[in-house]
C-alpha cells in the first residue's frame, strides 16, 4: 500500500526538501563511505571535520558572508537560548539594549533581556523597547516607518545593540527592509523563520541567527553568524555560562563539547540543494510567486481575510481568519481530510496559518488555494 502524498504547512519542526531527506537515506548507514552512520561518528574526527568544514564553506557561500570578519558557529538550545546569549555576550555596564517589538518572539527576546538585568553587576542597564507594536495597537501585525520608532542615541547613551526579528512565525509579519543603526551599534536579528529564504547583506549586522528546523533542516541546531569584534573574553561584562559565551564556541570551532553532528549534516545537505536551486536569489523569486499568489486570493476573497498590514506580510508564515471560529474549525478538518497537515494557528493566536518554506512546493501552494476555492462556495452566503 502506498502512502498519501502529505501536503506539510508546519510552522517547524518543518518541511525538508525531499531530496535531502532521500540523500540521507541513502548514507544512513554509511556517510562519506566511513562505513558509519554520521551518528556514530566522533565529533573530532576528520570525517566529521570535513562535514562541519563544508558546510560552513556552504553557508558563506550562499549568505556571502564576509569570510574575514565573521564567524559561523554551531549551537544548541534553540534560538530562545540566543536570546540570553546575545544579552550576556554583548551588554556592558551602564548601557541600553534596544528591542524592536513587533510579534510573539521579539517579544520573548525583549522579556528575557528585562528578566537578566538583575544578573548584572550593579544592575545598571536598561531594556529600550524602541517599538512595541501592541503597545501602539493594541495588537501585532504592521510595522510603524522607523520616525516613529524611539531608538536611543548612541550619542547619549551607550547602546549595546539592537535587536529585532526579522520573520514573526505566530503572528506573519515579516520586516522587508534593514532597520537603520548607528554605525557603532551592532544590529542583531533573529531569522530563524525566514533563514535562507531571500539574500541578506550581512555586513549590516553585528550577529544573524536562527534555529534550523523551520528552513534549514530539523531541530537541534542553531546556527550564529557574528562579527568578530564582538566576539569578547569571558571577562568582559556579566558572568556567562561557557555554554552561551560565543567566543568560547568560536575558539573551538563550535565542538567545546559535542554539537549536535546529526542536525549540522543534515544542515549541510540542506544547504547543497539550495545551491542546485540557484542560491538564494532564486529561491526568493519562488518564494515570493507562492506567498503572493496566495495572498492575492486571500484579498479576494470574503471568506478570508489576512490580519497584516501588506507591506510586511511575512512570505514564509501566511497567516489568515475565517469569518467565524466554527467556520475555521471546520476548514481545519477538512485540509486534514484532505492530507493538509499542520494550518492550525499557534495556539496563541488561533485561526489558520500556511507556513510555506523554502522547501514547500507550488504544487502545494496550489492545492491549498483550490481548497479554499471550494471551501468557500460551499460556504457562500
Amino acid at each position: 500500500m502506498s502512502t498519501p502524498y502529505v501536503l506539510n504547512f508546519g510552522a517547524g519542526p518543518a518541511k525538508i526538501p525531499q531530496p535531502v531527506l532521500e540523500k540521507a537515506q541513502k548514507e544512513f548507514l554509511n556517510v562519506n563511505g566511513t562505513g558509519m552512520s554520521v551518528m556514530e561518528l566522533s565529533h573530532r574526527s576528520k570525517p566529521f571535520g570535513a562535514i562541519l568544514e563544508k558546510t560552513k564553506q556552504d553557508l558563506t557561500t550562499l549568505m556571502n558572508i564576509p569570510a574575514n570578519d565573521y564567524s559561523i558557529l554551531f549551537m544548541q538550545g534553540g534560538a530562545t537560548t540566543e536570546f540570553a546569549s546575545v544579552f550576556y555576550n554583548l551588554e556592558g555596564e551602564e548601557i541600553v539594549v534596544d528591542y524592536l517589538v513587533t510579534g510573539a518572539w521579539s517579544n520573548k527576546a525583549a522579556q528575557e533581556a528585562e528578566r537578566l538585568i538583575p544578573t548584572v553587576i550593579g544592575n545598571p542597564v536598561r531594556v529600550n523597547r524602541a517599538l512595541d507594536v501592541k503597545q501602539l495597537n493594541g495588537k501585532y501585525g504592521a510595522i510603524p516607518p522607523q520616525t516613529e520608532w524611539q531608538l536611543t542615541d548612541p550619542k547619549t547613551n551607550h547602546v549595546a545593540y539592537v535587536y529585532y526579528c526579522d520573520n514573526e512565525t505566530v503572528h506573519g509579519v515579516e520586516f522587508q527592509f534593514v532597520p537603520t543603526v548607528d554605525a557603532s551599534v551592532p544590529l542583531v536579528t533573529d531569522v530563524s523563520s525566514n533563514f535562507l529564504s531571500r539574500p541578506i547583506d550581512v555586513s549590516k549586522f553585528g550577529i544573524v541567527y536562527g534555529g534550523a528546523q523551520k528552513n534549514l533542516g530539523p531541530a537541534g541546531v542553531t546556527i550564529i553568524v557574528i562579527r568578530n569584534d564582538l566576539l569578547v573574553d569571558l571577562g568582559v561584562g556579566p558572568i556567562r555560562p561557557l555554554m552561551l559565551d560565543f567566543k568560547t564556541a568560536a575558539d573551538n570551532d563550535s565542538m567545546y563539547n559535542t554539537p549536535p553532528t546529526f542536525a549540522i549534516y543534515m544542515v549541510g545537505l540542506t544547504l547543497e540543494w539550495l545551491i542546485e536551486q540557484g542560491g538564494l536569489k532564486a529561491i526568493d523569486q519562488v518564494n515570493s510567486r507562492k506567498a503572493e499568489k496566495l495572498y492575492a486570493f486571500i484579498d479576494a476573497s470574503q471568506l478570508y481575510k489576512s490580519p497584516v498590514e501588506p507591506h510586511c506580510r511575512s512570505h514564509m508564515n501566511v497567516v489568515f481568519r475565517l469569518t467565524s471560529q466554527e467556520l475555521e474549525k471546520e476548514f481545519l478538518k477538512g485540509a486534514e481530510e484532505r492530507n493538509m497537515h499542520q494550518l492550525k494557528g499557534h495556539r496563541s493566536v488561533g485561526g489558520v496559518r500556511a507556513s510555506i518554506y523554502n522547501a514547500l512546493p507550488q504544487k502545494d501552494v496550489d492545492t491549498l488555494i483550490e481548497y479554499m476555492k471550494d471551501f468557500e462556495k460551499a460556504h457562500a452566503q
